[in-house]
């Protein structure tokens, strides 16, 4: 489906929104902290839609105590021995926590299955098991959001070019990448297929196009603050103390080696 055409959003328009936006996810924070809430927040998408763009955007403001970032390399032959969904497990909030996967569990029904790194018969095995377990995660006090992000054909090679020729954005360009750049299609099919399975009732699946990243960003955090029933805590009124007296210190030339 095509993301209809819309004017680009300006960089001050925005900054002012994220702002905003910033400051009631630092009372989601305050929220998750003082109530001991759980929210675990999946991202998956395509290559180049912009899945760490929106993750930057949620936390560069917030405590990385309380807003975790899980981006798993590739399993360890132990790891591959294990009942597939085992690895994630341990990632999962406790009391106080936000948990976002930078891709998660469903690799196996993405770039697993498109890329032969699993058989069909397992990807169709993690589709029929996946929302019991996400069930299972909803049960357990968890609020499970996750969210797809489309981005379109020309935007996508526009941003894979740019990985190669931009030095500051090589890190983001993969042998696996250029692999699956070739594969669309192939990818629309899993992407359809995950959906019907997975998109249920108490873990629904929420789709954004991303081709303007700008507002991807703003709608994805907004709806993240729509989605949890957070109240910001009650904040004392808080004045600087007085700094003592010197009482005779003098400041001293403490360091041999200053960086100017």
């Amino acid at each position: 489906m095509k993301a209809e055409a819309s004017v680009p959003l300006n960089k001050k328009a925005y900054e002012r929104k994220l702002r905003d936006l910033h400051a009631e996810l630092v009372k989601l924070q305050e929220w998750a902290k003082q109530a001991g809430g759980k929210v675990c927040i999946v991202f998956e998408g395509r290559d180049g839609a912009g899945k760490g763009g929106v993750i930057k955007a949620i936390t560069e403001r917030v405590s990385p105590r309380v807003f975790r970032v899980v981006a798993l390399p590739p399993p360890t032959e132990r790891e591959r021995s294990q009942m597939y969904v085992q690895r994630y497990l341990p990632h999962l909030p406790a009391a106080g926590e936000i948990v976002i996967f930078d891709r998660s569990w469903y690799n196996r029904a993405g770039i697993e299955r498109v890329m032969g790194y699993c058989t069909e018969e397992q990807a169709k095995s993690f589709l029929q098991v996946v929302p019991s377990v996400e069930k299972a995660i909803v049960d357990s006090g968890t609020i499970l959001l996750k969210y797809w992000l489309e981005v379109g054909q020309e935007e996508q090679t526009r941003r894979m070019e740019e990985r190669i020729s931009d030095p500051r954005k090589i890190w983001k360009l993969s042998a696996m990448d250029l692999k699956s750049y070739s594969r669309w299609y192939d990818y629309s099919r899993a992407r359809d297929e995950m959906f019907r399975a997975s998109d249920t009732t108490w873990a629904p699946w929420y789709a954004v196009h991303s081709d303007d990243k700008r507002k991807a960003r703003l709608a994805v955090i907004a709806h993240i603050l729509s989605s949890v029933p957070y109240e910001a805590p009650a904040r004392e009124k808080i004045k600087l103390p007085k700094r003592q007296k010197p009482h005779g210190y003098e400041d001293a030339d403490f360091a041999r080696n200053w960086i100017r």
